[in-house]
């Protein structure tokens, strides 16, 4: 492989080759510092390009006309002279397109003034932006020009002139052949451009799509042909900026180093989150400097099924792709190249960088990514409409999946050109980084019309930029107007997520105190929020020195986890291959204590991948760990939130086999448990790593395709967490509830009631659920022990039988009914006449439709939002393995709090206006 100096390669990259960033995406815009580091690591490897075209920076596009100030001025040049003197091209991008006037002198000549204004600062290279914009033109530009693309042609020469001719991008409204009207080779656009434009100014070109799996040389030699020069490639391969639960850190793939003669050069618009940038950077850099294709023997002309075929899992989960140990310093082969960038990539997690203030992704806000059956959306290229529901716990069961609905699906996101009659994607808080890394210069306006449509229409700006895929208003009526409303963000993902606020994450470089204004910011020191699990049965010392450093095989395990758009790493098809191996064949376990032995082998087989699933589960972990004790905190606040949501849906999986391992289920439970889409539904993953749709149409990657894989349907919200706001080692574990747990859960009762003394409380809340249904129970532990329970029987009719001839006589002769009582304080006392008064009757209507009952609580001290939620669904999903499809409990009347527990957990009221008993309220759910 190419050395990232490139110092033994002899192909020495063509002197004409554009090769660098483009930091064109939707969100907070990366800071001045980091844009400083960004220049010294393209020098080290050899990159020569920057484009600066942050989507929601201030002056890039939302008020392009308006000069920069005295200081924005200074902060603007100090970064072209940091450029400068890395040896790096400082583009500077304009996108007038939204709302110029191409005929008007007055337009024209401001867009000349401000870029002669930063020709001043010492820019020697500019790009105008044209796309996602409505390709109309004005009446008084219908005058002038004989179509849109002699318009633009006709300013952008103007303007390539008036500068001297400097070093100059375009890129055209139609930027990718699913643009091109009708198609590429006859687009009267694209021809016009290539005809017109003068031939000095380069092109800009995503591919075949917005996010293009493969560059072809057939595809590149068709678009060159039309415009009459080789294209400069804008690569969104790891733009991240449409989905909040997904960033790439796999390697630059898919485009073969055939590519390099018959291309001017390839950009990558990357992740938003700086930090998570190494490897698709580092990577780009080794393929730029390759001229031979390592997969020779897939060659970028043959058909995909043969690439899905050799980059898909074996049987055993090891993806089946033949790595070469050794290559040739010329080629290029991703995995080869991923190594490499990781070995360079480590040595960052050690330098020392603060951050503070709470967590925030970059990205626009957008719609949660639910683990559903994925529902066809409207795909206008870049404006994506999709079905939502105003209620996230209504969802019904979708039959099981089928090449049938997935055609339909390709041809519902294939044919729909045009965006005249769909909702644009929205643009974020307006930010002036050149100044200030938080500041807000103005907020998206959004008003609601057509209220009586009932389909939460949102009036915009008609434009976005050809790397936005944000796909949901940041603040539309199905965010704002919750179902049973609470503080929790059940339908919004994470409510300080949104760019550009004051919460931000904040860079310090030299470590020094900061001067923050505002009451939100806190000032993290890299000891604070450290908690170390400990082994709980051995009570064993905090984790060593040493134990808390990365390693290659821990960054390897996070990238594969993140990998590409199209393509899961290696060691997450192995967590979804072996989960669903494991549920798939979970009958053994049933068998495994039969008296003549014949299951043991099975079981044996069970258990051993069992305890594989668990490794994997412990690595996940211990990446977490390590990665939360990093010194490079501004690295940390980038990464963070993606690992913990991987970690606890792998660890909730991981949960879900515990339970499955005791048997506690009938044979036919596997008719119980089918039913939604999941990676291995028959053509799902062959149309996911096809490339043929727009990677938006597939939410949440690897994390929203594990959790398809929980048999809980209808629970979507469930899966909606708010990460936490400054990263924490904290880890919560869950799982099936043992006998020796029972004082270790009346202990967590009795706290959580503020009881002492007495265990009338707890006999009456959880004791009959343990004694009588213990296979059901599930209890959250950290290194100390229990913090929380959930208690459930399967059936709540049998349940309150069994209790009245079992369990209720015990603590009625336990705790007399005597006027002592009346001393004790009311919980107690409450408990005693319930035990007295105990009748076992239930509506029929309720045990119908939500048979199961439960009770769940968890210790205050349990910050972390979403470990209701993942306790919750295992129970769910342990219920609906035994065939029950709702659930119900019992609170009082005057528990507020609890009432508002089940609420942020989708359970609704129960309608009681035949019920004589006011004094409990029954909440209920479905899954």
């Amino acid at each position: 492989m190419a050395e990232t100096n490139g110092g033994s390669n002899t192909n020495t990259k063509n002197g004409n080759f554009i090769c660098g960033v483009v930091e064109g995406f939707y969100g907070r815009p990366w800071t001045t510092e980091q844009r400083k580091d960004l220049f010294q690591k393209m020098k080290k490897w050899g990159m020569d390009s920057y484009l600066y075209a942050p989507k929601d920076d201030y002056k890039h596009r939302a008020y392009w006309r308006d000069l920069y100030t005295v200081e924005e001025a200074e902060h603007l040049t100090g970064l072209i002279t940091a450029a400068r003197e890395s040896g790096i091209t400082f583009y500077y991008a304009l996108s007038p397109g939204l709302d110029i006037t191409y005929s008007s002198v007055k337009e024209v000549t401001a867009l000349k003034r401000k870029l002669e204004q930063v020709s001043q600062f010492g820019c020697v290279a500019f790009a105008l932006l044209f796309d996602d914009i409505e390709p109309e033109m004005s009446e008084a530009d219908k005058e002038i020009f004989q179509s849109f693309a002699h318009a633009q042609v006709s300013v952008t020469n103007d303007i390539f002139q008036h500068l001297g001719q400097p070093k100059f991008l375009l890129c055209p409204t139609q930027y990718c052949a699913t643009r091109a009207v009708p198609n590429v080779a006859t687009s009267e656009y694209l021809n016009t451009l290539g005809s017109k434009l003068a031939q000095e100014i380069d092109i800009m070109w995503t591919g075949p799509k917005v996010i293009s799996r493969l560059l072809t040389v057939e595809s590149i030699e068709e678009i060159t042909e039309v415009l009459r020069r080789r294209p400069v490639i804008w690569d969104n391969l790891h733009a991240n900026d449409y989905d909040q639960k997904r960033v790439f850190l796999g390697p630059y793939s898919g485009r073969s180093p055939d590519l390099i003669p018959k291309l001017r050069g390839v950009l990558t618009n990357p992740n938003c989150e700086y930090g998570a940038n190494f490897i698709a950077i580092h990577t780009l850099a080794q393929w730029s400097r390759c001229n031979v294709d390592g997969k020779r023997d897939l060659t970028l002309n043959d058909s995909v099924s043969a690439d899905i075929k050799l980059e898909t899992e074996t049987e055993d989960g090891v993806v089946g792709e033949d790595v070469p140990s050794t290559i040739s310093p010329n080629m290029y082969h991703p995995r080869h190249a991923l190594k490499n960038a990781i070995n360079d990539w480590l040595p960052e997690f050690n330098k020392k960088r603060a951050a503070w203030g709470v967590i925030a992704k970059p990205q626009p806000c957008v719609a949660p990514t639910v683990p559903i059956p994925i529902i066809p959306s409207v795909n206008t290229c870049m404006s994506l409409t999709t079905t939502t529901t105003s209620s996230v716990t209504t969802v019904a069961p979708v039959s099981v999946v089928n090449s049938n609905h997935l055609q339909a699906l390709a041809e519902v996101c294939s044919n729909v050109t045009g965006n005249e009659s769909f909702t644009q994607p929205p643009p974020g808080p307006i930010m002036n980084s050149l100044v200030s890394d938080t500041k807000v210069v103005s907020e998206p306006l959004l008003s609601v019309v057509n209220p009586s449509s009932g389909n939460n229409s949102i009036m915009l700006n008609p434009g976005t930029e050809p790397m936005d895929c944000n796909t949901t208003p940041n603040n539309s009526p199905a965010h704002i107007a919750k179902v049973n409303a609470t503080d929790d963000d059940v339908m919004v993902e994470n409510t300080s997520t949104c760019s550009g606020t004051s919460a931000s994450m904040q860079v310090e470089i030299d470590g020094t105190s900061p001067t923050i204004n505002g009451s939100q910011m806190i000032v993290e020191n890299d000891n604070d929020n450290h908690e170390v699990t400990q082994n709980t049965e051995n009570n064993l010392p905090e984790v060593k020195d040493e134990d808390k450093q990365l390693t290659h095989e821990d960054l390897s395990l996070l990238c594969d986890l993140f990998y590409l758009p199209f393509e899961h790493g290696g060691q997450g098809i192995q967590v979804l291959q072996e989960f669903n191996w494991l549920k798939s064949n979970a009958h053994v376990a049933i068998k495994k204590n039969k008296s003549d032995g014949s299951g043991t082998a099975d079981f044996d087989e069970w258990q051993a991948r069992a305890t594989k699933m668990d490794d994997m589960c412990k690595a996940v972990n211990r990446l977490f760990q390590r990665l939360t004790y990093c010194d490079n905190r501004e690295l940390l606040y980038d990464l963070y939130s993606y690992i913990w949501d991987m970690r606890g849906v792998i660890a909730l999986l991981n949960s879900y086999v515990k339970w499955l391992a005791f048997g506690r289920f009938p044979a036919t439970m596997t008719t119980f448990t089918q039913g939604s889409y999941t990676w291995f539904s028959n053509g799902w993953k062959e149309t996911f790593m096809s490339g043929d749709q727009e990677p938006w149409v597939f939410r949440g990657g690897l994390t929203a395709d594990l959790q398809r894989l929980i048999p809980v349907d209808s629970g979507n919200d469930l899966f909606v967490y708010k990460a936490p706001e400054v990263p924490t080692s904290k880890i919560y574990t869950i799982r099936p509830y043992l006998p020796n747990d029972e004082d270790a859960v009346y202990a967590v009762c009795n706290r959580i009631n503020g009881v002492s003394g007495t265990s009338a409380v707890a006999d009456r809340l959880v004791g009959g659920y343990l004694t009588l249904s213990p296979e059901f129970c599930m209890v959250v532990e950290d290194e100390d022990g229990i913090v929380g329970y959930a208690v459930v029987a399967l059936n709540a009719t049998s349940f309150n039988q069994k209790m009245a001839v079992s369990w209720i006589p015990e603590l009625q002769a336990k705790y007399p009914l005597e006027d002592s009582i009346n001393d004790l304080p009311s919980s107690v006392q409450e408990s005693i006449r319930y035990f007295h008064s105990f009748t076992p009757e239930i509506s029929e209507q309720l045990c119908r439709q939500h048979p199961s009952q439960m009770l769940c609580s968890i210790l205050s001290s349990v910050v972390d939002q979403s470990i209701s939620k993942r306790l919750i669904t295992c129970v769910l999903a342990a219920l609906r393995a035994n065939g029950s499809f709702g659930v119900h409990t019992m609170i009082s009347s005057l528990d507020k709090e609890s009432h508002e527990f089940y609420g942020k957990l989708g359970f609704v009221d129960y309608n009681q206006e035949h019920d004589e008993n006011r004094h409990v309220i029954i909440m209920h759910r479905s899954f």
